[in-house]
């Protein structure tokens, strides 16, 4: 039963992506591709003439029915990967996705390393005599006042 509804919700997430795939709009294509002779900006964001151009072709594509990966497709062939927001999730493009991941979980295993060193103290051994409520002994002339202190308290 509980694989039935996890299979449900699976098809209820993956439709519409699939749709998207199918039916691209402008405005979700607009974010994932860059303006071609703007520095860091996608077709959204920039509203130069090289931008407008590519805006229309990607109208065009849509209106013949071009599916996402295919405009996509035809803007690499002709701009190169540059184009793209986001690099490609395969070859040497992938280490731009896998690198930050790296770089997170490693930093994370080197802070737990040392906090786990940082909590094991390295104390030597107590010596035995008087000692105070920590462990350690008291210093002599600290443990003499301590002594004519109490005689005064225990005279009153």
């Amino acid at each position: 039963m509980k694989l039935l509804a996890v299979l449900a919700a699976a098809l209820l997430l993956a439709a519409p992506a699939a749709a998207s795939e199918q039916h691209p709009t402008l405005l979700e294509l607009e974010n994932q591709i860059m303006c071609p002779v703007c520095a860091g900006e996608t077709l959204a964001q920039s509203d130069s003439p090289a931008a407008a151009q590519v805006k229309r072709y990607i109208q065009r594509r849509i209106a013949a029915g071009d599916t996402r990966s295919q405009i996509k497709r035809e803007l690499v062939a002709q701009y190169g990967t540059r184009i793209l927001a986001a690099p490609p999730r395969h070859g040497f493009d992938l280490l731009a996705w896998v690198l930050p991941l790296v770089g997170i979980l490693g930093g994370a295993a080197v802070l737990a390393l040392l906090a786990w060193r940082w909590t094991r103290t390295r104390e030597g051994p107590v010596p035995l005599g008087p000692a105070s409520l920590n462990g350690r002994p008291l210093d002599p002339e600290l443990e003499k006042r301590l002594d004519e202190e109490l005689v005064r308290f225990d005279e009153w």
